[in-house]
């Protein structure tokens, strides 16, 4: 019995998977707005009654979505700087990982804006809502420990925190929509000149 309900688990899980990248191909391709469960249920190869067995309307989907794409950026984070020993090392670590997964999945970066822009999709629960906005706000405070333990108080971390996420993000937007080829430059080491420039100035102000 329980052999069989494994098997049946695996089916389910593969199904859904199917569906969630049927939805990720069909949101890139219409948005959330002009997407459908109907057009959804075409690209997988499913009825839209097979689509609801598993989603009560195509914002679970995108919550679905969201949450594996935060999932695999927490991941990233979590991964980085091990044996790194001082805190600014961390610092860049940590912060080059959060940037490195966006710059390296703009699909990713697609999902999480509706999300860091506060532009929930019609349906998104707020329970939900703070649930992936919490699981962002994760992939983030280990760069804010990093700042704590290079001598800033939690309020000073959190506001230096916030100016690299919204430095970070600046640079990725400009990447993705290719603006950034106005100015002859590259994102990745603009962010990390940031990054280098954050430290020293944080290095001279403890020594």
């Amino acid at each position: 019995m329980q052999a069989k309900q494994q098997r049946q688990q695996a089916m389910n899980d593969s199904r859904r998977a199917l569906m969630l990248d049927a939805a990720r191909s069909v949101f890139d391709r219409l948005g959330i707005e002009g997407a459908s469960i109907r057009e959804i249920a075409k690209q997988a190869g499913y009825t839209p009654g097979a689509i609801y067995s598993y989603f009560d309307n195509k914002e679970a989907i995108y919550g679905a979505l969201l949450a594996e794409s935060l999932e695999r950026l927490n991941a990233a984070v979590d991964a980085a700087g091990d044996g790194v020993m001082s805190a600014g090392d961390l610092l860049e670590a940590k912060a080059n990982a959060w940037f490195g997964f966006y710059a390296a999945n703009p699909r990713d970066l697609d999902l999480g804006f509706y999300l860091v822009q506060g532009v929930r999709p019609r349906g998104l629960t707020a329970e939900l809502n703070e649930q992936l906005n919490d699981r962002l706000h994760e992939a983030l405070k280990p760069c804010e420990a990093a700042l704590q333990a290079m001598g800033l108080g939690a309020e000073a971390a959190l506001r230096e925190n916030t100016a690299l996420f919204a430095h970070g993000v600046g640079l990725l937007l400009l990447q993705h929509t290719g603006r950034i080829r106005m100015f002859g430059q590259d994102a990745m080491m603009l962010f990390e000149a940031y990054l280098i420039s954050l430290v020293e100035r944080l290095q001279t102000r403890s020594g």
